[in-house]
């Protein structure tokens, strides 16, 4: 018999039984449901609304629970629906009329509210230990090549020069908002929906605030309706998972293209990379590619709980049963990303020899040149239309600008003179490139320093 049979005068049908049923998925919530529960329990009883025995009895249950759970002794039922019905039916089973107490001055939907929040403020900190880690590899490999020139790109065509360094950096700094952009909605969410009951709250004497301060909450929330009615945090907190993944598909691309053999600028370690089924000589960056692909779905997962929420009356709807699979699947998702994605990083080798032919081609050092012009007296603008004839000349023949002479470069103006080569030169480029944030070894120096101190604030 079902917990809320008694109005109703026959069985629910099995389809509807099955249709109906949350088990299957939201039995991962079963820790934040035994918790919820007992903080429940003690504060009814220090409130006076059931006996301190019955809290005692209560607690111990829900705790020997959790111990058969965790040991895998229970199997849960879909004809109890959800993880809450399927906890107190067992609850009930083993302490008895104790057991059918502890529901008193909660509904299901404050109840499915908390455990919600409780979840997400949980992975929120597993994703966030996940993304340090990232940003520590990141910061390992730019100092090993902070000296590496690469060409710097625009419209993927080669425009300045960089260094390795500076353009992991990058991704680090991304990664520094994303941490940022999850622990803000993690205060957004961080006040408590227990007690908010169905919708109205309840005439029941209870405590709010000793079970939001219990459960780790800052505050309960002010409003019953809003407490069980809305999700903007699930949808904050998938935000600002889409983004996370937009960021690493972006990197991801990269390092697709720099494992190709038309860039060849790193190689994966064998163990992040697969085979072929028919051409043996392929090495496939897959772990790349499946982030970049799995990118979209973390994007439907968003645009899913969206979608379900766009149109729903106050207060509860069990349209919002659907609310957790989405989030639940995000968050698998990007926990399996990220660390694989770690991994291949750190593993990964790095081909500088590569980069540097690279840049020695395509006229990266133009705006060098054409800077160098400026020193010398120059309007920018001329000097920017003396050096695109220079890209022209050098065109035509096969060269690169260093590789002209210096009667070539004086026969576009006068101002070239000798030292011209040593401002043409590729590694002083980069090295002259010291405004705050550049790639000049001092700058990525701090950059790594200051990607390093943010790690470490957030881990304390």
């Amino acid at each position: 018999m079902k917990l809320w049979s008694g109005r109703f005068g026959k069985d629910t049908d099995a389809l509807v039984n099955d249709f109906n049923a949350s088990i299957s998925f939201d039995q991962r919530l079963y820790r934040e449901d035994i918790a919820g529960s007992i903080a429940h329990a003690v504060m009814l009883a220090d409130c006076g609304v059931i006996s301190r025995e019955d809290a005692e009895a209560i607690t111990r249950g829900l705790e020997e629970i959790l111990a058969d759970v965790e040991a895998g002794k229970i199997e849960f039922s879909a004809d109890n629906e959800d993880i809450h019905m399927n906890i107190e039916a067992l609850l009930t089973a083993r302490i008895g009329d104790a057991g059918k107490r502890l529901h008193t001055a909660r509904s299901r939907n404050d109840q499915v509210a908390l455990d919600f929040r409780l979840y997400v403020r949980e992975q929120i900190g597993v994703i966030r230990d996940q993304l340090l880690d990232l940003e520590e590899t990141l910061c390992r490999q730019a100092e090993r090549y902070q000296a590496a020139v690469m060409p710097g790109y625009t419209h993927l065509q080669r425009a300045q020069p960089i260094s390795f360094a500076q353009h992991l950096l990058a991704y680090a700094q991304m990664l520094s908002r994303d941490i940022t952009r999850l622990e803000d909605c993690r205060k957004r969410l961080n006040q408590c929906p227990l007690g908010s009951g169905a919708l109205a709250g309840t005439t029941y004497p209870i405590d709010r605030w000793q079970t939001a301060r219990a459960l780790g909450f800052d505050a309960p929330m002010d409003n019953s309706l809003d407490g069980v009615s809305d999700r903007d945090y699930a949808l904050e907190f998938l935000s600002g998972l889409s983004i996370l993944m937009a960021h690493l598909s972006r990197f991801a691309e990269e390092i697709i293209l720099w494992c190709s053999w038309e860039f060849k600028f790193i190689e994966l370690d064998d163990a992040y990379a697969t085979g072929s089924s028919i051409m043996p000589q392929k090495k496939n960056p897959d772990v790349a590619e499946l982030v970049r692909g799995k990118t979209g779905r973390v994007y439907g997962d968003l645009m899913s709980l969206l979608t379900v929420m766009k149109g729903l009356p106050l207060a509860y709807n069990k349209d919002m049963q659907e609310d957790k699979e989405p989030v639940f699947d995000a968050i698998d998702t990007v926990e399996m990303a990220v660390p694989v994605f770690t991994a291949m990083l750190d593993t990964m080798t790095v081909l500088p020899e590569n980069m540097r032919r690279a840049a020695g081609r395509g006229f990266i050092n133009a705006t060098d040149c054409a800077d160098y012009l400026t020193k010398k007296g120059m309007p920018f603008r001329d000097a920017y239309t003396a050096v695109g004839r220079l890209v022209a000349v050098c065109s035509a023949q096969g060269k690169t600008l260093e590789e002209l002479a210096l009667e070539e470069l004086k026969a576009v103006s006068d101002l070239f003179e000798a030292d011209v080569y040593e401002a043409l030169n590729l590694e002083n480029c980069m090295a002259l490139r010291n405004s705050w944030g550049g790639p000049a070894v001092a700058e990525t120096t701090r950059q790594i320093a200051a990607i390093r101190e943010f790690v470490s604030r957030q881990r304390t």
